[in-house]
């Protein structure tokens, strides 16, 4: 979003309102995202140790109240994204059947952290639609990248279930990547970094976001580093360690923008 902001001109206060809406309907979708997978999931979850004490497989919340839990979510995101552009509405909107449809892949195929990808990274389209334009080639770039960072980090992310996965008969990019996790991790990070510059280039990023990229490339490699197939633990740390990468590259973005308004100078 700073990105469109500043390729725009977006007023900097409306940069920070729409940052907030999209703080909140994020933290809102996600809960969501999280009930629908977890009611997908409740004859599964049970059977898998990290998973057994969610509220809706150890039955301390009701099919029932999940679901009025859920309509009372989608309230709050439906109010959030009326007050958006059309075109972030009709962007918001076509990324619904995709948070439904993302539970059930890894019953049919062995690579559900693709279609992971494709649902998480649909808010680099919606960011770009928030500022009152469709999305362009430019962004194109940033929601691959995102979708490679997906697949990477949820790869570590699945190691931790690997044994429960394969005793249950689900799918899993780690289970179907095993013996080769971090070599493969390693090619998409590095993916996800061409994609970046590739991004940076078409958007005529600054010098915070180019420093980002090269941090997160750092980043990415530590992570590559310390991938063991067989510490679940030490997969669960690597995985959330990622969230540094999102804070990385948005501080890299706003920064650019607020250079280019001039309330940064560099001499």
């Amino acid at each position: 979003m700073p990105v469109a902001a500043r390729l725009y001109d977006l007023a900097m206060w409306e940069l920070f309102r729409l940052m907030g809406l999209f703080l909140v309907g994020a933290i809102i979708m996600r809960g969501t995202g999280c009930i629908v997978n977890d009611l997908w999931d409740r004859d599964i979850d049970p059977h898998v140790t990290r998973t057994s004490g969610r509220p809706i497989a150890a039955k301390r919340i009701s099919i029932g109240l999940a679901l009025l839990i859920i309509f009372l979510l989608a309230l709050i995101g439906l109010v959030i994204l009326i007050q958006l552009p059309v075109e972030a509405i009709v962007i918001g909107i076509a990324a619904l059947p995709l948070i439904v449809a993302y539970p059930l892949a890894k019953r049919f195929t062995g690579y559900p952290q693709i279609v992971l990808g494709i649902t998480y990274s649909w808010g680099a389209l919606l960011g770009w639609a928030a500022i009152g334009v469709w999305p362009d080639s430019r962004v194109i770039w940033l929601y691959l990248a995102m979708a490679c960072w997906t697949f990477g980090y949820d790869t570590i992310y699945a190691i931790q279930d690997m044994t429960d996965d394969e005793r249950i008969g689900i799918g899993s990019s780690a289970l179907s990547l095993a013996g080769n996790i971090q070599k493969i991790t390693a090619v998409v990070y590095g993916l996800v970094i061409a994609l970046l510059i590739g991004f940076a280039v078409t958007t005529g990023a600054g010098p915070f976001f180019s420093f980002a990229i090269v941090v997160t490339a750092y980043h990415f490699g530590w992570q590559v580093a310390r991938i063991d197939e067989h510490n679940p633990n030490l997969a669960g740390r690597l995985f959330r360690s990622n969230r540094n990468v999102g804070l990385i590259l948005a501080a890299g973005t706003l920064a650019d923008t607020i250079q280019a308004l001039g309330w940064i100078t560099i001499s």
